[in-house]
């Protein structure tokens, strides 16, 4: 898919350098942030720009292969003014977050916020229709307990669903990411959901991860991956906890924007589960 840009949300004046950017790797995340800025940030600029070939080169190659080309879309957001960028694709918000010094003004990842909640539970399953997801998402994890507990890590163990999975991709989520004891990451892969993502079943792929998420024993709390699937939060009937990552990660942004920028080292602090709204 190839970019697009200057896709714009919000009205009124502001003053220079106030535009939110926001990185996307499918377009159906557009309305998705809009509604929320129209919701709980009436005013505020957005201004997106769209590139699936990023998230499929990614899946392909690795994050890093994509590197120069989101450091890219990056400066031109900047370019275009913007007072700070949200990467809301989990698979490549690692590689957007560490370009911000490349680029002058805060990148942010859109599940920061949400990982950080996340790290304040022992049991945690992290749900995602792509595989390619798991790793940044499990790091992530890693990154905040690591931080929130001083150096107490997280032992990774990988339960994905194992239909849904190439054989590499088995290998991969088996790896332990943080090794410490204090607490277990179990990952999951929903089978068929991406499929049914990419052919335009939306409805049909939320209905397969709200089962996946219904299925899930044994956790404290459940991680929804990707900001696509957020909307299935409202489609479950576990009693357990179910984080999403676009209100959170916006509001973290509309901070950073508006000049109280929080960084890979102090993140915004995470607010609540269940439901985007």
């Amino acid at each position: 898919m190839p970019p697009r840009a200057d896709h714009s949300a919000g009205a009124g004046p502001r003053a220079a350098g106030s535009v939110l950017a926001l990185l996307h790797t499918s377009p159906v995340h557009v309305p998705v942030f809009d509604a929320l800025q129209g919701r709980h940030h009436p005013g505020l600029r957005l201004r997106h720009t769209v590139d699936g070939g990023l998230l499929a080169r990614a899946r392909s190659h690795g994050p890093e292969a994509v590197a120069e080309a989101v450091r890219s879309a990056l400066a031109g957001a900047v370019a275009g003014g913007a007072g700070a960028v949200l990467c809301t694709c989990s698979t490549i918000g690692a590689v957007a977050e560490r370009c911000a010094a490349d680029v002058g003004v805060p990148v942010l990842r859109v599940d920061r916020p949400m990982a950080a909640a996340a790290a304040a539970h022992r049991r945690i399953a992290v749900v995602a229709t792509v595989a390619s997801t798991l790793a940044p998402t499990v790091a992530l994890i890693g990154e905040e307990r690591a931080r929130a507990e001083r150096g107490r890590g997280a032992a990774v163990r990988a339960e994905p669903l194992w239909d849904a999975l190439a054989p590499a991709d088995r290998e991969q989520a088996m790896k332990p990411a943080v090794p410490d004891g204090s607490g277990t990451v179990r990952t999951y892969v929903v089978a068929r959901a991406w499929e049914r993502f990419e052919s335009g079943d939306h409805d049909g792929c939320l209905d397969l991860v709200a089962a996946a998420v219904d299925s899930v024993r044994e956790a404290d709390v459940v991680v929804l991956a990707q900001a696509s699937m957020a909307a299935a939060a409202a489609r479950v009937t576990t009693f357990v906890p179910v984080l999403s990552s676009p209100r959170t990660g916006l509001a973290a942004a509309v901070r950073a924007v508006e000049g109280g920028a929080p960084s890979a080292a102090h993140p915004a602090a995470p607010e609540g589960a269940r439901r985007e709204s």
